[in-house]
């Protein structure tokens, strides 16, 4: 497609944010959108990288309020748009080893029984029974909510585009953004490696890449990119079918069925900052060392495929929704490893925001750029 001279909307970044804003803003009318994805394909980046979990099971009121609108989504999504999300409702199952968290999962699970989530507490022998073919000696408590569960990354990026391409929308791959145009304090359009683009509005959907993009146009947007990675392995013929999306907290280890076998991943405390999606072989061994503590099923197992992704983190694990202090250069980024199961309501948030000036199905009003500076951080507890 010829790269366009002007445009009412310009979306950087080709992800589920990106395509859900698009997506939700041809559906408002706004028709002459551009978005640009510097790769070959859509999704190629963290959102195709993602493990594809989707939950309600968060420590505060807004992350809890996203999910009740986006999980929803997710499931009328084939009535919407014509392709299926695959959700699975197959459970997250935390498991909690330490003291600490079990009083901070209280105080969390009384919050999502306030708003509606009917989150499940185990105790730990209730754990045991539900999962008597891993080793949970240690578990204390565990926590479990029947509708969280999978999508796939993939079917939602896809669902979304086709549906923006059939409103008039035009989606560009292999068109990466080199610059954003700003003049008087005002956004004024993107320099790309195919040319420039004039628009009075561009949004930010570049999600690990959200920083870089943002000091193009000389805003700090405080979005760290951060290695995390799985693997998938060889068919478990003992696994059984009901096997949860479990969660092991205080070690960040997680494990989902998929396909016959089970994807596992840990996330690396000590992970540096930095663009690098390579597979880390010596994390691998950390990593599968206590998932077969856990798991001792895994020792049958052989590898099947490795990934690893970026997570697109804040300082308080939230996202970032709305302006910036240049006019016209909005920002949807930040989500901190639960971007994907809350894509559907960002994008329909973001077409908000772009045109009656707030959210409104959602108040995400909290999550401005502006509370970095003003030190009105929003800590997330439920991160993996």
């Amino acid at each position: 497609m010829e790269l366009p001279k002007a445009a009412e909307v310009v979306i950087v970044g080709g992800g589920v944010m990106g395509v859900s804003t698009a997506y939700h803003l041809a559906k408002r009318g706004v028709r002459d959108v551009v978005l640009l994805e510097r790769e070959a394909f859509l999704g190629q980046g963290s959102t195709g990288r993602c493990a594809g979990g989707v939950r309600y099971q968060f420590a505060t009121e807004v992350n809890i309020r996203l999910s009740l609108v986006s999980i929803p989504m997710l499931e009328r999504f084939r009535e919407e748009v014509g392709i299926d999300a695959g959700y699975r409702p197959i459970g997250y199952l935390f498991l909690l080893t330490r003291e600490e968290d079990v009083q901070a999962f209280r105080h969390n699970v009384d919050l999502q029984r306030r708003l509606g989530v009917q989150t499940e507490w185990l105790s730990g022998d209730e754990v045991r029974r539900r999962l008597p073919f891993m080793r949970l000696d240690d578990v204390i408590a565990g926590t479990f909510h029947a509708k969280d569960g999978l999508a796939d990354p993939h079917s939602v990026v896809q669902g979304y585009a086709q549906a923006a391409r059939r409103m008039g929308v035009r989606i560009l791959t292999d068109t990466e953004v080199t610059d954003i145009h700003v003049e008087g304090g005002r956004v004024r359009g993107v320099e790309t490696n195919r040319g420039s683009i004039a628009a009075p509005v561009v949004v930010n959907a570049a999600g690990p890449w959200a920083g870089v993009v943002g000091r193009m146009a000389g805003v700090d947007i405080p979005v760290t990119p951060l290695r995390r990675q799985w693997l998938t392995t060889t068919p478990l013929p003992d696994l059984p079918p009901d096997f949860p999306f479990v969660i092991d907290f205080a070690q960040a280890l997680y494990f989902h069925p998929e396909g016959k076998g089970v994807l596992t991943g840990m996330s690396n405390p000590n992970e540096k900052p930095g663009f690098n999606t390579s597979v880390d072989p010596e994390w691998e061994l950390v990593h599968m060392e206590a998932a077969m503590a856990r798991l001792p099923m895994l020792a049958q197992a052989g590898v099947m495929s490795r990934v690893a992704g970026l997570y697109e983190v804040t300082p308080d694990a939230h996202p970032i929704f709305g302006a910036t202090p240049v006019e016209g250069f909005y920002v949807c980024a930040g989500f901190s490893g639960h971007g994907f199961m809350h894509g559907p309501v960002a994008g329909l948030l973001m077409a908000e925001i772009l045109l009656d000036g707030r959210a409104h199905t959602v108040d995400v009003s909290m999550l401005d750029l502006a509370r970095f500076q003003e030190d009105r951080l929003i800590r997330e507890y439920n991160v993996v």
